[in-house]
């Protein structure tokens, strides 16, 4: 064999060594964060700014604990607009966000570096087009979510998500679920499924659940869900999400099917935390 296919081997077998080596240790750091447990102090910190931590089963708040250890350590938190951010800012974040993942730990937002948190709500500059004329304007936000990072919060409307869990609106719930639809490359309200899950079924529940609030909004109709929900199939997806977890009792009464189809993509019932 000649000498330069050899050393051509030789660099392929190292950088191999290398990607497994380097992948073994982030295994091993992610279960030795997922091992730890948040201080009896912290513990109680959170419950009061996070009622429904309080109220989850011991195993469950284990889990999560490890969830938050393991955000902590990959996904930095920053201030912006001013506002100098704390340690139980940042744990309160974590534990919002990896709520949502609580039920498959197999799942993590994996091209998420970086969330950045205003003191409130903030202007973000917009471009629209029609034709060959693009207008620019500044649009109030609450959240943003973008597919590769970064999450955008109001630290004020993320705190209120979470001492109020009963209202269906929690923005941190709604920018990570769209952190989740992402993970197929696109945000369609359509995300990454478990392999047990249809997604036949998925799509002709999501589809009939979207359009039914639709319909009820171009009547003038009372609705269970936030009527943003009915921007996009996204957008749908994300109020879902935040509906699911604050109010599952009245979804699972009012939207069965829906409900259900969360419940498996989740793995979690919430209405068991009520």
């Amino acid at each position: 064999m000649p000498s330069g296919a050899v050393i051509l081997i030789a660099l392929f077998a190292l950088a191999a060594a290398a990607w497994f080596l380097r992948e073994e240790m982030k295994r091993r750091t992610r279960a030795r964060l997922r091992a730890m447990r948040l201080s009896p102090e912290d513990r109680a910190a959170l419950s009061r700014a996070m009622p429904v931590y309080a109220r989850l089963p011991e195993d469950m708040r284990d889990r999560l604990d490890g969830l938050i250890h393991q955000f902590l350590a990959e996904i930095k938190i920053y201030g912006a607009g001013g506002l100098v951010v704390t340690d139980a800012m940042k744990r309160l974040v974590a534990a919002e966000a990896s709520l949502l993942l609580l039920g498959r730990p197999e799942r993590w937002y994996h091209s998420l570096k970086t969330v950045h948190l205003y003191p409130e709500g903030y202007e973000s500059r917009i471009a629209e087009r029609e034709g060959y004329v693009v207008t620019e304007r500044n649009q109030g936000r609450l959240g943003e979510s973008w597919r590769y990072g970064p999450v955008i919060l109001s630290w004020r409307d993320a705190a209120a998500g979470a001492a109020d869990p009963n209202d269906g609106r929690n923005v941190v719930y709604h920018e990570f679920a769209h952190q989740l639809d992402h993970e197929t490359g696109v945000a369609d309200g359509a995300p990454l499924l478990p392999r047990a899950q249809s997604a036949v079924k998925w799509a002709h529940v999501m589809r009939a659940a979207y359009d039914h609030l639709r319909a009820d909004l171009a009547a003038g109709r009372g609705t269970v869900l936030n009527p943003y929900g009915a921007t996009s199939p996204a957008e749908f997806f994300a109020v879902a999400t935040e509906h699911f977890f604050e109010q599952p009792e009245r979804m699972r009464a009012a939207l069965p099917a829906l409900f259900e189809e969360l419940r498996a993509y989740f793995n979690l019932d919430p209405s068991g935390w009520r």
